[in-house]
């Protein structure tokens, strides 16, 4: 089994150093959020998932949840791990103090987020999905619901999920066959399927709260007719009690490569009664509030496999003897394989993403929570600008490098890293449905050149890159040689911006043959722009911790050197177009 230590150290850096943006640091609501608060957090939430979660992964994986008589049946441990999870108040901790919540900022949360998927992807997507089924009730639902299900969620005695997905679509929704009837009372009978509903059924809550897009009966087709409706397994009484079994039955689970431990399930809806959330034929618009969401913290799954995986390749490269150096350090034998060129170069690759990730997504934590809760219209359009920019780009290039950076886990580990001992192969077979789930990372490409670099506020793309233009300080001596080549991949992404703007009105197949080549080099140029503001503060408070700040400087150095050239070479095949591609004859 693979052994895990939260970075505690690297998260409470970010926190405290890298907390400089104007507008975040205006939010009231957040103002009593201390240094010591949220180390105090992070150390309890370093605890749980170190010694109780962590082994939950390979138990999970070797005893998968099961359908049983029509009961779904959660790996040994689960329940008992999830009792005190939610006893400890771990499903709160970021949701509304008026419905039990803590309150606490995404800054925070999103360790978390982090730290949960390092230690079990399968036992956090059960209680994963029902954090987005609250946002979207919170941000869209009546008075009356959010009152009557809300506080259950975020106790964590319900759990939520979201039913899209059927057998005739995956992302093309306009396609759904999922009926609504509305009956006299108000409520409507739902019937259809759903399939690859995440945690969909479980024996760990005494409620699922599942939010289902349909099409009333007298709803036009496409997208233009989507509501959106909560439907609960256990109908609620009028006292906040659970009822009756609703229509709403378990067909199956579906056999996967891995998280083996979540039940991803084929759920049917036989004249289900459901009850509309927000406007009628409104409802993509507003499960865009939690697929959004769930986008970015999928981004960090692939971030917290990283880091397990990290972590264990470092450990088992200065303990594993094979082969000399040319500089060897032994007089007899082989020296650890640590010493060689290649596997320091696999390692320090792995580090600087990793770290360089984390940096980013503290960030873009940050202009979320600003795009939310600031007095400022203005200031919180842009900020959500910024995240809705940013949102394709982490859920695609975290969960691409996760699968890069497991591979070369187990490359360094050799072949004990394809056997199940050490746990690697796991790591690696968990983090592969990061890049397909919540809309391909294909689809966030295409998301992304077609939708997100300009909108009706204008164009997003160079309003970012004018504001990392200006925190940019080449004054700065030390920082100087960063600057000046972070300065002439910023030029590259802006002409790699101009090109895709002014292709996708001539000749949009060579905006889609070149979309995830942009992705990457707006997402590799987005991680040295968090290096950069991580540089800053390095140089400045260097010798308050100065083998901290060496090591950040150096691994910064890595990235620069060695993975940011990686932005170019995309940018350089994208511009080929696409004329081969779409002319090819495929026999």
């Amino acid at each position: 089994m693979p052994s895990y230590n939260a970075p505690v150290e690297d998260m409470m850096f970010l926190f405290e150093k890298l907390r400089d943006n104007k507008n975040y640091n205006e939010l009231e609501k957040y103002k009593e959020v201390s240094s010591e608060l949220v180390k105090d957090i992070l150390e309890e939430a370093a605890k749980i998932n170190q010694n109780l979660i962590l082994p939950l992964a390979k138990i999970g994986d070797e005893n998968p949840a099961v359908l049983e008589n029509g009961v779904v049946r959660t790996p040994p441990g689960y329940k008992e791990a999830y009792k005190k999870y939610i006893e400890d108040g771990w499903t709160s901790l970021s949701c509304d103090p008026k419905y039990g919540g803590q309150g606490m900022p995404k800054t925070v949360s999103a360790f978390f987020d982090e730290m949960l998927s390092s230690a079990s992807l399968s036992f956090k997507l059960y209680s994963e999905l029902s954090i987005g089924a609250y946002n979207c009730i919170n941000h869209h639902a009546s008075e009356e619901i959010k009152t009557k299900y809300l506080p259950k969620i975020v106790e964590g005695k319900w759990s939520g999920t979201m039913c899209l997905t059927e057998p005739v679509c995956g992302t093309d929704l306009g396609l759904l066959k999922t009926k609504a009837e509305k009956q006299s009372d108000g409520t409507y009978k739902l019937s259809g399927q759903k399939i690859f509903i995440t945690s969909g059924d479980q024996d760990l809550t005494e409620n699922i709260i599942h939010l289902v897009i349909a099409r009333a009966t007298d709803s036009p087709t496409g997208t233009k007719g989507i509501s959106l409706f909560l439907v609960p397994k256990f109908v609620v009484n009028e006292d906040g009690s659970v009822g009756p079994r609703n229509g709403v039955s378990t067909g199956s689970i579906e056999s996967k490569m891995g998280i083996k431990g979540s039940a991803t399930c084929v759920l049917n809806f036989d004249g289900a009664t459901g009850y509309m959330i927000g406007k009628k034929d409104k409802g993509l618009n507003a499960m865009f509030t939690m697929m959004n969401l769930e986008r970015i913290v999928v981004g960090i799954q692939g971030l917290g496999i990283s880091e397990i995986a990290y972590q264990n390749s470092l450990a088992y490269a200065k303990e594993r003897k094979q082969g000399k150096t040319n500089n060897t350090k032994s007089s007899n034998g082989a020296d650890f394989i640590i010493e060689h060129a290649d596997i320091r170069r696999s390692l320090l690759n792995m580090k600087s993403i990793i770290e360089g990730e984390r940096a980013l997504c503290f960030w873009l934590s940050q202009q979320t929570e600003v795009s939310l809760n600031h007095p400022d219209e203005k200031v919180r359009q842009e900020a959500s600008d910024f995240v809705s920019l940013m949102t394709p780009v982490v859920k695609s290039l975290f969960t691409d490098l996760g699968m890069e950076i497991t591979n070369d886990a187990m490359q360094i580990h050799g072949g004990y890293g394809y056997t199940k001992d050490q746990g690697i192969e796991q790591l690696y077979r968990d983090n592969r449905i990061t890049p397909i789930y919540e809309g391909t990372n294909s689809v966030q490409a295409a998301d992304l050149v077609f939708r997100k670099l300009s909108n009706k506020n204008g164009n997003i793309i160079n309003r970012f890159l004018d504001l990392i233009k200006s925190e940019v300080n080449s004054n700065n001596e030390q920082i100087k040689t960063f600057a000046k080549e972070f300065t002439y991949y910023l030029d590259i992404l802006s002409k790699f911006s101009d090109w895709t703007i002014e292709k996708a009105k001539t000749d949009k197949d060579d905006v889609s043959a070149a979309a995830n080549d942009y992705l990457k080099t707006l997402g590799y140029v987005s991680v040295a722009y968090a290096w950069i503001k991580v540089l800053e503060v390095s140089f400045k408070n260097y010798d308050e911790n100065k083998k901290f700040y060496d090591e950040k400087i150096n691994t910064a150095k890595f990235y620069f050197d060695k993975v940011l050239p990686r932005a170019e070479q995309h940018y350089k095949s994208a511009i080929s177009g696409s004329s081969n591609i779409m002319n090819f004859k495929f026999n």
